[in-house]
């Protein structure tokens, strides 16, 4: 048989060609085809592949830690605090206060209810001898021997005296707010000084008080008054002195001619409300009954304002 490099005669027909050798010829050309082709078409495929994937997994980590940190701080924390403070500040608050401030006031209303019944109830001491150790022209001195209230015996020295008057004499003419005080200055030896004063004097025996105190004004400032009131009355040194000071308001006054007693030297003046209470707190009046009727003339008029 002829081989492959056997030249074909070129007399010869072409059907005598062995029919071997037609196949082998493009046999070898075939898989060359099928190579080229495969080859491109392995590495594409893989490529995208490998794309998808790593872009699959970004979004899931994403997605994944977002919500679980926002629904697990929020809520807890907001709902923990609310219940706790309602229930445990404002039942205790109220139970502990209610009934206390109750079982306090109602004690001390009580109290104070049965204070001025007691008051009233005057106890008088059981004297059994009194005798008198001096007798001058404004007071006697005695000396008493008695059994007090409480069962003690007791001997006692007092003054006794027929009463006094003070005057508080008002000239609101010029000013209802800051009215004029009429006040005297006079040498007292028993404390050994000058001391400014509101007039005053003592009663006789049996002398109705207001009309003691209408003429002492008159006699020791010339004054009168159309309108008198009584504003308080109290004891100066109650331990020895059985004398009782009756203070009275007067206002509108009306000015006159003073004639006052022989032994007595008086200088008087009309001084402004303000400035008498400047005068006590800086402790230039030291008489108990000026300091006891301006003060408490002033508190009652502070009063009627604030009204």
């Amino acid at each position: 048989m002829p081989t492959d490099e056997t030249p074909v005669n070129p007399g010869e027909p072409t059907d005598t060609v062995p029919a071997e050798s037609t196949p082998a010829e493009p046999t070898p050309a075939e898989p060359k085809a099928a190579k080229k082709k495969a080859k491109p078409a392995a590495p594409r495929k893989a490529k995208p592949a490998a794309a998808k994937k790593t872009a699959v997994v970004k979004p899931k980590a994403a997605k994944a830690v977002k919500p679980k940190t926002v629904k697990t701080v929020k809520p807890k924390a907001a709902k923990a605090p609310k219940p706790a403070t309602k229930k445990a500040v404002k039942p205790k608050a109220k139970k502990a206060l209610k009934p206390a401030a109750k079982k306090a006031a109602k004690p001390k209303a009580k109290k104070l209810a049965k204070a001025p019944k007691a008051a009233a109830v005057v106890e008088t001491a059981q004297l059994i001898s009194s005798k008198v150790v001096y007798q001058g022209p404004l007071f006697r001195v005695l000396h008493d021997k008695l059994i007090e209230p409480g069962g003690r015996s007791s001997e006692r020295d007092v003054i006794r005296h027929n009463g006094s008057v003070v005057i508080l004499a008002i000239d609101s003419s010029k000013s209802k707010k800051n009215p004029w005080i009429v006040v005297e200055r006079q040498y007292r030896h028993a404390a050994q000084q000058f001391l400014w004063e509101l007039p005053a004097g003592k009663l006789d025996a049996g002398e109705d008080a207001l009309a003691g105190a209408q003429r002492e004004l008159a006699e020791e400032t010339g004054y009168s008054a159309k309108k008198w009131k009584p504003l308080v009355e109290y004891y100066a040194s109650p331990g020895f002195l059985g004398e009782s000071m009756k203070v009275f308001l007067a206002e509108g006054l009306v000015a006159g001619d003073a004639h006052p007693e022989e032994d007595e030297q008086i200088e008087f003046r009309l001084v402004k409300l303000s400035d008498v209470l400047k005068m006590i707190e800086k402790g230039a009046i030291l008489d108990g009954k000026t300091l006891t009727s301006v003060l408490l003339y002033a508190r009652m008029k502070d009063r009627k304002r604030k009204k």
